[in-house]
């Protein structure tokens, strides 16, 4: 797809604009014909505006996918209740033989949202009126295997199981919505919906200690971030290998995992978003499926990077099955795989322990990169990056003899740091002393049940 440059905003709707105009013309011509004020109708004979000028981000999305006619109705019905809500009030006309709605308009109202809601029959209505034979050939636009539905664009949402399929809400993917009409994607919000959230970090490169063997496998990483694209579709790729990519982190707590994954995402112009397992997981059966599905469909195609933290409270070894909660447990894992299986971006599960992750799992991972806890010298370095420039140290503190005594993580080295520091200022002291750190030392130690 065409980047476009910043138009004004009147350009950037304009193309919407043409295009709400034509469905309006399309709309009432159904209505009539429906209504045998017009024998002959059918979809063909409003020609769609050719969308000319500057291109738009509502342009492009057309030209790139090569909508047909349908299609691009259908598109514009689905986007229509969030910019022009109002030009769907005609489908609240009651029929007056039944004193109700027609069912044929399909549609249902909101929660909360006042509007008419269209479904997937409103859209064959629209496409095909009372003709079976048509019914049935755009019915098709709804399929697994059409391009809405391979790229994530737009589907009918949660049709009930006992209800018909086309009684699904017609939803257009939310990045879409955003991008055609504000003309930017919203970063989404952290809750029950989406439970995960977007990390960040001011950190670079350099402040990251790892030692070489764990260093290349993340430089491999970010070269998939940064070309698999290319290697895929350009290097002839994309026929033996699936577009995602997966790794896993392993080692113990503060090694630098959850920096990595975010330095990964900074430097490559990703989006990375921690899963917070806590909000995944459900006692109730079949929930934790759903929302991992969320998170899922929320990232396709977003090219964001997943960081599940702590994955083997979801992703660990599966139970021998001895009851229904075992089976359904085993289900969620294999949901779990088949998702990120055919995800097409980077996740990544980091976890404290390898062994606590089902191999059935491992063996589908691209890269396994250890993070082993930091020798004396990488200890050494943590240790002068932990301290600011604007902190004095005392005189006798001998940085590289700490490095070498006590067996730290860098997470629990910025810990006794940020101790040492916050107790001189409360001292109304200027210098760090080495009994501070020290003093900061046993805290950590003492968190993990160790004596110095």
């Amino acid at each position: 797809m065409r980047v476009v440059k910043h138009l004004s905003e009147d350009i950037q709707v304009s193309h919407i604009q043409q295009d709400l105009e034509w469905f309006i013309d399309v709309l009432n011509a159904r209505l009539k014909h429906y209504f045998g004020e017009n024998p002959t109708f059918s979809i063909e004979t409003i020609a769609p505006p050719q969308l000319s000028g500057e291109p738009t981000i509502y342009s492009n999305f057309i030209a790139h996918y090569e909508l047909p006619v349908a299609e691009r109705l259908v598109l514009i019905l689905a986007l229509i209740p969030h910019l022009q809500p109002q030009i769907l009030d005609v489908f609240f006309t009651k029929n007056e033989k039944f004193d109700r709605g027609f069912t044929e308009f399909g549609g249902v109202k909101g929660q909360f949202y006042s509007g008419f809601v269209p479904t997937g029959e409103t859209a064959m209505f629209l496409l095909a009126g009372n003709d079976l034979q048509e019914r049935l050939r755009f019915s098709m636009i709804f399929d697994e295997d059409h391009v809405f539905a391979q790229h994530k664009l737009l589907w009918l949402h949660n049709p009930h199981p006992d209800e018909p399929f086309m009684s699904g809400v017609l939803t257009l993917a939310e990045e879409f919505v955003d991008s055609f009409s504000v003309g930017k994607v919203r970063k989404p919000k952290y809750s029950v919906d989406f439970p995960a959230q977007r990390i960040t970090t001011s950190l670079t490169w350099k402040d990251l200690v790892l030692d070489n063997h764990t260093m290349e496998q993340v430089s491999e990483i970010q070269a998939w971030v940064e070309h698999g694209d290319t290697l895929l579709r350009d290097w002839g790729f994309a026929n033996r290998l699936k577009p995602g990519y997966k790794s896993l982190f392993y080692g113990p707590s503060g090694t630098g995992k959850t920096l990595t994954a975010t330095l990964i995402g900074k430097y490559t112009g990703r989006d990375v978003y921690r899963i917070d397992l806590s909000m995944m997981v459900s006692k109730y059966i079949g929930e934790t499926e759903k929302n991992l599905a969320k998170v899922f469909d929320r990232a396709a195609n977003k090219k964001w990077i997943l960081f599940f933290d702590e994955a083997d409270a979801l992703f660990g070894k599966r139970t021998n099955v001895g009851d229904s909660h075992d089976r359904y447990a085993n289900q969620e894992v294999s949901f779990l795989l088949q998702k990120i299986e055919d995800h097409n971006g980077l996740v990544i599960l980091a976890t404290n322990l390898k062994s606590n992750i089902d191999d059935a799992f491992t063996r589908r991972f691209q890269s396994i990169v250890p993070f082993p806890m930091p020798k004396s010298n990488e200890r050494f370095q943590l240790w002068k990056k932990s301290i600011p420039e604007q902190c004095k140290l005392d005189k006798s503190v001998n940085l590289k003899k700490i490095a070498e005594q006590y067996e730290l993580a860098g997470g629990a080295i910025i810990n006794a740091v940020r101790y040492a520091a916050l107790m001189t200022i409360r001292n109304k002291s200027e210098v760090i002393s080495e009994k501070l750190l020290h003093t900061g030392v046993l805290k950590e130690f003492q968190k993990e049940g160790k004596t110095l």
